[in-house]
């Protein structure tokens, strides 16, 4: 019998990818008393299932619509939870639960965190390393966000963290419509004019942003970008050098990877994110990360232990393995 529950919620989720990742990181780290399920949960069964949560429950992991749902159950505690008022992990204390008739086993301490971006900054630190490129911190960078809606604003809080990116571009079918994306590129890149959009099916100047930016990551689902991928195909033979991230794993490897890497550029998909997204996850489910995603979580996973370097492993086979 498990004495510590985890799951991911969400509706629906019987394709999530999040049990294989957190069951294989338990097992690397022989938390043999430790289980990761996953529950169709709606917006709206959100209450009567938190409430029904007994003591041996560690941790949720959440997909929208519930990231914003679960926002009045527990406290912001990592940046970007409080800036996006986003949530993808809710940890639970139940050392300082408190009687409350609504919430029969008592009702814990809820902690927020957002590791959503943390999970894109890693994957693009991860291939950058496998690269060997290094970038100066110098806001000298762009970055290209293909979509606006919730991944793209968990995108463009990424590059803002990225030193080396001095200016954000979004491509998106209706510019403006997310009006949360500006005041954040503005707030955190501390750069004359660092935000600006086109018109995604705007193909020259779509061809002239992948072309000079640094990191181009897309954000729309499905095929969506397929597009794209055509319209980089029909480009003629001129090079793209920046690495893209596609938010998408399902195809393997997308019709725009094949397109980018055909033009000389490298792609990673969307397993990457999901990977360090979950493993900070695991890190602070399990106590192992006792605080924030600290914003040198890179440095920290790049010092920790040879047990840690296997988790990170571990979940990675697990990962291609269900893939």
């Amino acid at each position: 019998m498990a004495n510590h529950r985890c799951a991911v919620l969400g509706k629906p989720v019987a394709h999530s990818l999040s049990p294989v990742l957190h069951n294989a990181a338990y097992h690397s780290l022989k938390l043999d008393d430790w289980l990761y399920d996953k529950h169709e949960v709606g917006e709206d069964d959100l209450d009567a299932f938190l409430k029904g949560l007994d003591s041996t429950w560690a941790g949720l992991s959440l997909t929208m619509p519930l990231k914003k749902a679960i926002q009045p159950y527990g406290v912001p505690e990592n940046l970007w939870a409080k800036e996006l008022k986003v949530a993808n992990t809710a940890v639970f204390d139940w050392s300082v639960a408190t009687d409350d008739p609504a919430w029969p086993n008592g009702k814990p301490d809820i902690k927020l965190y957002n590791t959503d971006v943390i999970g894109i900054q890693l994957a693009f630190d991860h291939a950058n390393r496998e690269l060997g490129e290094h970038h100066t911190a110098s806001r000298s960078g762009a970055a290209l966000i293909i979509g606006n809606g919730n991944t793209a604003t968990s995108a463009l809080a990424a590059c803002c963290m990225m030193p080396e990116i001095g200016h954000i571009i979004v491509a998106a079918r209706h510019p403006g419509k997310n009006t949360g994306l500006k005041p954040v590129a503005e707030k955190f890149v501390n750069v004359h004019n660092p935000y600006s959009e086109i018109e995604l099916g705007d193909d020259q100047a779509l061809l002239e942003a992948a072309r000079n930016a640094t990191y181009v990551i897309n954000t729309i689902p499905g095929h969506a970008a397929d597009n794209v991928a055509d319209a980089l195909t029909n480009a003629g033979t001129e090079p793209f050098s920046g690495l893209l991230l596609d938010v998408v794993y399902d195809p393997r490897p997308t019709k725009l990877m094949e397109a980018w890497r055909a033009h000389g550029g490298h792609a990673i998909g969307g397993e990457e994110m999901l990977l360090y997204q979950a493993l900070v996850q695991v890190l602070l489910m399990t106590g192992i990360w006792d605080d924030d995603p600290p914003s040198d979580a890179d440095q920290r996973l790049q010092d920790t232990t040879t047990e840690d370097d296997q988790l990170e492993i571990a979940m990675r086979k697990a990962l291609e393995e269900a893939l």
